[in-house]
């Protein structure tokens, strides 16, 4: 037998971890959005009001996120969607 035995060869293995690797390296350089707690959504969202990023409309009691237009009941929903909206801009201009 002079040619790799096929069930020796783990070149296919390697494939697998080599693409398995990268996609981690990928997800690890990812700004994540998930798992705001009600305390960090405060802050982030009085931080975006102070910048005027965000504007509280009182009469309807909703936050409306300046540069998409959005509005929002809810502070960790407007924080995720903040984080969410500035991760896909920012990889955005990563691209361009």
């Amino acid at each position: 037998m002079t040619g790799p035995d096929a069930i020796d060869d783990t070149a296919a293995d390697h494939r697998r971890l080599e693409a398995e690797l990268v996609a981690q390296d990928r997800d690890a350089a990812r700004a994540t959005t998930a798992d705001i707690d009600e305390a960090t959504a405060r802050h982030l969202v009085g931080d975006l009001i102070e910048d005027d990023v965000v504007i509280p409309v009182a009469e309807q009691r909703v936050l409306v996120h300046e540069p998409s237009g959005e509005a929002f009941d809810s502070i960790k929903q407007l924080a995720v969607f903040h984080q969410g909206w500035t991760a896909a801009r920012d990889d955005g201009e990563e691209d361009a």
